[in-house]
């Protein structure tokens, strides 16, 4: 991966972090004096899945960022990575979860029928995401198994020189 994409992909994420802090720090408040009509309970659910779902978005940036210095330094393709990959896995799990809980929380209330299944289908879309994830970690497993034996191979023919 070249610089230029690196420090592309770092100014999008720093870009998303700043954003996304902003969200938090302004929007939110705004979001619950908004809902100042609503139960107390569902105002509550409602701000904390939404600060959630940003918080897991965060934590995802945060490790694509290391993963990016992995790159940038040649050693993505070691153990170290699995621990960022696992992460943003769970992330997104955890995003996934809070978005269908967001659409139970929404199903008994005025919200048409239609907003809710709508909000289910992306609940199952960023799950299908997490899944996507697992298998490129699964691929990652393979990379770090074939640059291991690949070590171990240079290692005995140098043994052999």
């Amino acid at each position: 991966m070249g610089k230029l994409t690196i420090l592309a992909l770092r100014i999008v994420i720093a870009l998303a972090l700043i954003g996304s802090l902003a969200v938090q720090i302004v929007m939110m408040p705004l979001v619950w004096a908004d809902l100042e009509g609503t139960e107390d309970r569902i105002r509550v659910l409602l701000i904390g899945i939404l600060v959630l779902g940003i918080l897991t978005m965060q934590v995802s940036a945060v490790c694509v960022w290391r993963l990016l210095t992995m790159v940038r330094r040649g050693s993505v393709f070691t153990r170290a990575a699995f621990r960022y990959v696992d992460i943003i896995i769970g992330a997104i799990a955890t995003a996934s979860l809070l978005t269908f809980l967001l659409a139970v929380l929404l199903a008994p209330g005025d919200a048409a029928p239609g907003i809710v299944g709508l909000i289910c289908g992306a609940a199952l879309v960023v799950a299908g995401v997490a899944l996507i994830v697992l298998v490129l970690r699964m691929l990652l497993a393979q990379a770090v198994a074939r640059e291991i034996e690949a070590q171990q191979l240079r290692s005995e023919l140098n043994e052999v020189i």
